[in-house]
């Protein structure tokens, strides 16, 4: 499988990094009327590191996001612009592609084919040794993947997966995965959208993202 026009190692400006992703988050929380105060009471983030990521200083990891997108109302993809046309049909090329939060990962967006849609399909491309971030939230996600090696940790097992290797799980159970040998991994997901009512999500640091 051959990888997309943007990769994580190159160093082209991709949605969600920089000012402009900062000044969308501003924009949406005046708007509703909310400080800086009352988003990280409901993100359980520091004031200091939400000012810092509508500044463009710092970028959230993806669990950060999701707590910050649910506290004012809307989705990541609002906030990251991306376009998101409702279409049952997605072809392969002119897919839209972001990074968010940790270096070398990059999502593809497969979806959503409709509105109201309860999953949301995409694909993952991590280089050799990526962690990603460990995370316990509402909802459920299926891995099938398509390329590579992970090590994947659901609580306390760990599964080895190969290409043609598949997990489906509750991710209230705390999990991450770090991807093996020398190879990226293309990862094939389908996780349920986030509500946006609901902002509670936990994660434990694996390192690089300082979100208080």
């Amino acid at each position: 499988m051959k990888r997309p026009p943007q990769h994580p190692d190159q160093t082209a400006p991709q949605p969600g990094a920089g000012p402009a992703f900062g000044k969308a988050i501003r924009k949406r929380r005046k708007a509703l009327g909310k400080t800086l105060e009352a988003v990280a009471q409901e993100t359980q983030l520091t004031i200091g590191f939400l000012s810092q990521v509508e500044r463009g200083v710092s970028s959230p990891s993806l669990s950060s996001f999701m707590r910050i997108a649910a506290a004012l109302q809307t989705t990541m993809e609002e906030l990251l612009s991306l376009p998101e046309p409702f279409s049952v049909f997605s072809p392969r090329e002119g897919r839209s592609t972001y990074r968010l939060g940790e270096a070398g990962k990059l999502y593809e967006k497969l979806g959503p084919g409709f509105q109201g849609a309860l999953n949301y399909p995409s694909i993952i491309h991590r280089v050799p040794g990526h962690v990603s971030e460990r995370m316990s939230h509402e909802g459920e996600a299926f891995l099938y993947l398509l390329e590579g090696q992970l090590e994947y940790h659901l609580g306390d097992q760990v599964f080895l997966m190969g290409p043609g290797d598949s997990i489906h799980h509750d991710t209230r159970t705390l999990h991450y995965s770090r991807v093996l040998g020398d190879r990226d991994s293309v990862e094939l997901w389908v996780s349920s959208r986030p509500r946006r009512t609901s902002p509670v999500l936990r994660s434990v640091a694996a390192g690089g993202d300082s979100d208080g």
